[in-house]
């Protein structure tokens, strides 16, 4: 007979709860039928064992991958691809625009600032102080909201102690190339590991750096307001704990496994996309002081003292849903292990249900970032080399 996995850890051999229940059902003898429907209730607050279709908070129709959801509010549009540019990356992890049009690419493993201007890569130097291994390197990449004036741009890496955001200047040379200044640190002390770094930061409406970040394999940290593992924090340009943070300190939200990616709706709504383990990756509405769960449940168990999923993928295989773009009403997933790109309609604060596009045909994809003409980029990883996919502007 198969173990029961109860509302808690995917790979726990059960709870107390369940425990509690067959002693109780045990001593009680209930009447015939009486078991099959507590069981039947207990099982419906399981943690999903990753054979189930995506789940949403909007209950959708979908007719096949591809295709346009048919009953959820707000529609989604097939993509369309009308370049593909073979700029010959390596493993590349996050991408920004500048204000001239000039995209700005990090590579994971060789810590190099890629520069792309008419569909080529130019290298504009190496970030010091990087230290790859595993899931770590030089990841997660956020502009300045003034870099007109101050040139900033800003870099998650991982160091030989930490994970770590710095900044430095992007200075325009007389032929038309950029020189990197000296990298500053403004925070430190995020844990490191070779999985579980998260990595994504990205300024939001309010002017502040809002930072993904992983449990780093210490799943103490995730539900302890005090640690930086687990988290999205939220942090002034200069590094200090944002003002009106919820505990006092950097800490956003918590009960996080590894957030992968940050974005904003229309109305200033964040939404953030997080790995689960083998089980229950994420799309969650993110709100200041909320416990997303993770080590305790995962995906949605309806459990009143956690936040559940707005979207949840039962099996790890169709996502690892990493870089999140929202534009319109459609949030943009890229998935690495599903090799697709994921969409789902957002109505408000609820999600409507996923659907795919490209599956398997270009690859893990690592990061989606809005164009400045209102298209999107996809970064291809593990191709060797990667390339980048360019959509038309969503209809």
């Amino acid at each position: 007979m198969p173990k029961l996995l109860v509302s808690g850890l995917p790979d726990a051999p059960g709870s107390d709860q369940a425990g509690a229940f067959f002693r109780t059902f045990s001593a009680a003898k209930p009447p015939a039928g009486a078991f099959a429907m507590i069981l039947a209730l207990l099982l419906s607050g399981c943690t999903g064992d990753g054979t189930d279709a995506p789940t949403a908070s909007i209950t959708g129709r979908v007719s096949g991958p591809g295709t346009e959801i048919g009953t959820v509010p707000g529609k989604t549009t097939p993509p369309e691809i009308v370049a593909r540019l073979d700029l010959q990356l390596d493993i590349p992890w996050a991408a920004v625009f500048l204000p001239d049009g000039t995209a700005i690419i990090s590579e994971r493993d060789s810590a190099q600032l890629k520069a792309v201007r008419d569909g080529r890569a130019s290298t504009i130097g190496q970030v010091p102080g990087v230290a790859p291994g595993g899931e770590g390197g030089l990841l997660g990449l956020a502009l300045s909201p003034n870099f007109a004036a101050d040139r900033y741009l800003y870099l998650y890496f991982t160091s030989a102690q930490d994970n770590r955001i710095a900044r430095l200047k992007l200075t325009d040379q007389p032929d038309g190339s950029l020189d990197l200044g000296d990298p500053e640190v403004v925070f430190a002390g995020i844990p490191k590991a070779s999985t579980h770094n998260g990595g994504r930061i990205r300024f939001g409406p309010d002017g502040f750096l809002y930072v993904g970040t992983g449990d780093s394999q210490r799943r103490e940290q995730p539900q302890d307001p005090d640690a930086l593992g687990g988290k999205i924090l939220r942090l002034t340009p200069e590094g200090d704990p944002a003002p009106g943070n919820p505990f006092g300190n950097a800490v956003y939200s918590l009960g996080h496994r590894n957030v992968q990616g940050l974005a904003w709706d229309s109305s200033g709504r964040l939404w953030a996309s997080e790995f689960g383990p083998d089980v229950n990756d994420e799309l969650n509405l993110i709100e200041p002081g909320a416990n997303y769960g993770w080590p305790a449940v995962t995906g949605a168990p309806h459990r009143e003292e956690y936040r559940d999923a707005k979207v949840v993928w039962p099996s790890t295989a169709d996502s690892s849903p990493s870089g999140l773009e929202i534009v319109g009403s459609t949030a943009y997933l890229g998935a690495l292990r599903g090799q697709r790109l994921w969409t789902v309609a957002l109505s408000g604060a609820e999600a409507g249900a996923p659907v795919a596009y490209f599956t398997g045909e270009y690859g893990r994809i690592r990061d989606v970032i809005r164009t400045p003409d209102g298209g999107l980029w996809l970064l291809t990883n593990n191709r060797n080399p990667d390339f980048v996919l360019v959509l038309a502007p969503p209809g």
